[in-house]
């Protein structure tokens, strides 16, 4: 099975005042990159959360997003800062002594919205139900990203599947064409000394010369045969299945080698039109391979 690197999953757990959400965004990248964005009070999670992505995905840039929240009444507790009121109540004491004429208008609210007077503070965590919690909305948002990426890659295949297979065609086009350039060769050259001889008898074996050795310095059937073979070998590793995205991006480097090879060989105008298609499709399926873990 191929899996994309693109994907998004989302798992929730709850039990009692707790409830945990994690989401998970995956998009492609050369090796796997997990950044994890979390609460400050679950930080003792983080390797956990990085453990248990990389036991199921070797690629990718993964974003998780955790959310946490505790809503039993001993969950957080507000403390009041009675010596910082005391410096704010000396402070507007001196204004109200250098400034008699402001209106005294100092009410228990307007102190409570004095900067840093109420600190909110965390209760104690029980870190084994915070543990079984996020173990839960972990595995449901991993089997939901899983899915989603197994889909995209079964997209990804059958677009790349239809490019070699149109590869494939115009290869086979141009293996046909191939033979017709060394026959048009030899027309041309016989055709032009002829011109130039001016009526004086063609050495027949030095013609047959020239034109092995023409035919030997475009034969494409090397490149063409190598080409297939690796068509076929991106085929085979794709149906294997599993983190295969770098093998094929190797292959795809090697098909485009073959094709550019037989570009720079032919002297022939649609053998060169049928690579700026392969080209063409190569370029397409680099893109796809990109995406591929």
């Amino acid at each position: 099975m191929i899996f994309s690197m693109t994907g998004f999953g989302r798992g929730t757990a709850a039990k009692g005042d707790r409830e945990l959400q994690v989401e998970l965004k995956s998009v492609n990248h050369r090796y796997l990159d997990i950044a994890v964005r979390m609460p400050k009070t679950l930080n003792v999670f983080e390797e956990r959360i990085r453990k248990t992505v990389a036991a199921k995905l070797s690629r990718g840039h993964i974003d998780v997003f955790v959310t946490y929240r505790n809503t039993g009444a001993a969950s957080r507790t507000v403390n009041a800062d009675l010596h910082l009121v005391g410096a704010y109540m000396e402070a507007l004491g001196h204004i109200r002594q250098n400034y008699p004429g402001l209106q005294d208008d100092v009410t228990l609210l307007g102190v409570s919205r004095l900067p840093d007077v109420f600190t909110v503070l965390d209760g104690p965590e029980d870190e084994a139900a915070i543990g079984a919690l996020l173990d839960e909305a972990m595995e449901q948002a991993l089997s939901g990203l899983l899915t989603m990426r197994e889909m995209e890659g079964k997209n990804l295949i059958a677009d790349i599947e239809a490019r070699l297979n149109t590869i494939t065609g115009t290869v086979s086009e141009i293996e046909k064409l191939a033979p017709k350039v060394v026959f048009e060769y030899r027309d041309r050259l016989t055709e032009r000394i002829a011109v130039l001889a001016r009526g004086i008898q063609l050495d027949e074996a030095r013609l047959q010369t020239e034109v092995a050795l023409f035919a030997d310095r475009c034969s494409i059937v090397e490149e063409t045969v190598r080409l297939q073979s690796h068509l076929t070998q991106f085929m085979n590793i794709a149906k294997a299945g599993g983190p295969v995205g770098r093998k094929l991006d190797f292959i795809v480097q090697e098909i485009n080698r073959e094709a550019n090879t037989i570009g720079s060989k032919a002297n022939d105008l649609q053998i060169t039109n049928g690579v700026l298609e392969i080209k063409g499709e190569v370029e397409k399926i680099r893109e796809q391979v990109q995406n591929i873990e």
